[in-house]
């Protein structure tokens, strides 16, 4: 694969390497509560879930705030409501880790201490119609029904030049356009960042760590190709093998197969007549 192809998951790159920076994750924490002017960088301390378990799924963004809150964000180009499955899940781990790390006994008659839970998902990809505010476990899988355990999260999905999230949402949009333009190229991740400075989305950040962006954005692995490719094998496979078993049953001929299994060429098809006389 040419270096010039951008990796497909680049929002969610950019997105967790912006916060690894406490300066960009306190304006984060404030454009979520510009109530509480008094936080600062180190009342902070990162939670994200690096591995839940070997191989595993991790989260996007955990922090913790002052000790009393807890808040996980995703970020999501995709619209799908099983966020609110993982998200759950990740604070279960997020708790668990919070609990051994503060040598808290969950068997004892003490109650513990933990810090309040704040869930979100940053939406920045398109929709026919805006998102709802809120999705949760009960509302949108459950009927609404009381459930004994419920994950409520708020959906950010607003541009915004005047706070970093607004910012990001912008900053994904702007790539999204140019990559409409230009394809997955290079091109279309330096017009994003020009751009972006331009407007002043994102600016000091990209402005700083221009080439450690551009060397995020652009990859020699496309994880998103790999798994197409994985997919178009298994397609090939199941189409060989439900191939092979007509042929064998004298319900197609050799000519045939191509029509019938558009992946298979002729020369596929004369390949599993062999298997099929060597198999008689």
């Amino acid at each position: 694969m040419a270096q010039n192809t951008p990796k497909r998951k680049i929002k969610d790159s950019v997105f967790t390497n912006l916060f690894q920076d406490k300066k960009y994750l306190l304006r984060l924490y404030k454009a979520l509560h510009p109530e509480d002017g008094n936080v600062t960088e180190e009342d902070i301390k990162d939670v994200t879930i690096k591995h839940i378990l070997v191989d595993a799924d991790y989260n996007d963004l955990g922090f913790s705030v002052d000790g009393r809150l807890v808040i996980l964000i995703e970020s999501q180009s995709t619209w799908t409501l099983n966020i609110v499955i993982r998200a759950l899940m990740y604070l279960i781990q997020t708790y668990h880790d919070f609990f051994k790390r503060t040598k808290q006994n969950l068997y004892g008659s003490k109650k513990v201490n933990m810090p309040k839970p704040e869930l979100y998902v940053i939406f920045t990809g398109e929709k026919t119609k805006n998102p709802p505010d809120t999705i949760s476990l009960s509302k949108d899988f459950f009927d609404g029904e009381k459930i004994a355990v419920d994950a409520e999260i708020k959906v950010l999905y607003q541009e915004d030049e005047d706070n970093i999230i607004g910012q990001y949402i912008i900053f994904c949009k702007v790539y999204n356009e140019q990559r409409k333009k230009y394809g997955q190229t290079k091109k279309a991740v330096t017009e994003t960042i020009r751009i972006c400075k331009n407007r002043n989305v994102l600016k000091e950040y990209l402005e700083s760590k221009e080439q450690e962006v551009v060397d995020i954005m652009m990859t020699l692995f496309d994880d998103e190709q790999v798994l197409e490719a994985y997919a178009e094998d298994i397609k090939n496979s199941e189409a060989r093998e439900n191939a092979r078993i007509m042929l064998k049953n004298g319900r197609i001929t050799v000519e045939e197969i191509p029509s019938f299994f558009p992946k298979l060429t002729l020369e596929d098809a004369k390949e599993l007549e062999a298997e099929v006389m060597q198999l008689a």
